[in-house]
């Protein structure tokens, strides 16, 4: 039970605090309202849940053998989200709740777990303090509860998000929140950088 209580907390402090794929789903709960956010809840939750199971089955050892792809990792994720800063900061404002613009996206939200050096650090740190020399049992344990505090932590920024959305209901304004979060996302690749 306290090992179920550390993997919890764990996975709370990982998943709610602010990073790229909790910018970007704020982003996305404020320019195209929750129940579309959700594609994005569900695609960075599976995407991370995918990525821990793979690193607790020995996906770690692997990128140890051959650090030139860790490398690649890093430097694809930081290109990936200058990319999606980029186009938060185009962004028109225009509330698409009802139109069929560029909507969130299941396997965005997925891929942006794969290339968040975030994500990266938290699975093989989370694999490291329990798992590590376990029964597999540890490992599927370990995930099933993250995917569960991962989906309503990023899922809390969606709806945090539409309710923004909702307050900025100008373009101009949503215009401006888009730009402030863009250069938050920049700035969190950047920072990763170090």
């Amino acid at each position: 039970m306290n090992q179920t209580l550390a993997m919890a907390g764990f996975a709370l402090a990982a998943s709610i605090t602010p990073g790229p794929v909790n910018i970007v789903a704020l982003s996305c709960g404020a320019q195209h309202g929750a129940r579309a956010g959700m594609r994005h809840v569900g695609g960075a939750t599976v995407g991370f849940t995918l990525l821990l199971l793979l690193t607790g089955l020995g996906l770690e050892q692997t990128l140890r053998q051959w650090p030139a792809l860790t490398q690649a990792l890093q430097w694809a994720g930081v290109a990936f989200l200058l990319y999606m800063a980029y186009q938060l900061a185009r962004s028109d404002g225009a509330l698409d709740w009802d139109k069929s613009g560029v909507q969130p996206s299941w396997w965005r939200g997925a891929a942006i777990q794969w290339l968040n050096p975030k994500a990266w650090v938290a699975a093989l740190a989370g694999c490291a303090a329990f798992t590590s020399g376990q029964d597999a049992m540890a490992l599927w344990r370990f995930a099933a509860l993250y995917f569960l505090i991962c989906y309503a932590s990023v899922a809390c920024w969606v709806l945090a998000g539409a309710w923004l959305g909702q307050k900025l209901a100008s373009p101009g304004r949503l215009r401006r929140f888009n730009q402030a979060m863009a250069v938050l996302l920049g700035l969190s690749a950047l920072g990763l950088l170090t």
